[in-house]
C-alpha cells in the first residue's frame, strides 16, 4: 500500500469522527510516521494534555499529537479491508485518549 493510500484511510477515519467531536478537539495536529523507534509494535500514540486535564491555565502549548504508525499497522494485517480496519480503531483510540478516556476502557469496549 503507498504512503498516500494510507494518509487516505487516515484521513477517512477522520471524517467517521462525529462533527461534534472534532468541534470539540483543541490544539491536537495527527501525523503518520513509519514506526516508533521505542515500540516498533506500536500502532498510534497520543502525546500531550487530554482536554479532560486542561485548567484555564492551559495556555501557549505546542498541539498535542496524534501519530498513526504506518509500517506497523501494514505489518499486522493482510488485506486492505483489516489495515483499513485497523486505522479506524487506532485513529478512534488515539482520539479518546485526547478526550481523557483511559486504555481499559477503550479495550473493554472494543476500540483496542
Amino acid at each position: 500500500m503507498s504512503d498516500d493510500e494510507f494518509d487516505g484511510l487516515v484521513s477517512d477515519a477522520l471524517d467517521q469522527v462525529p462533527a461534534e467531536l472534532t468541534a470539540e478537539m483543541s490544539n491536537v495536529v495527527i501525523l503518520v510516521e513509519p514506526r516508533n523507534d521505542e515500540d516498533p509494535h506500536l500502532l498510534g500514540l497520543y502525546a500531550g494534555v487530554a482536554l479532560t486535564e486542561r485548567t484555564t491555565d492551559y495556555a501557549g502549548f505546542l498541539p498535542d499529537t496524534i501519530t498513526i504508525y504506518r509500517d506497523a499497522i501494514l505489518g499486522m494485517c493482510h488485506t486492505r479491508a483489516q489495515v483499513a480496519h485497523e486505522v479506524t480503531v487506532t485513529v478512534m483510540h488515539e482520539i479518546a485518549h485526547h478526550f481523557g478516556i483511559d486504555d481499559a476502557w477503550l479495550h473493554s469496549n472494543g476500540w483496542g
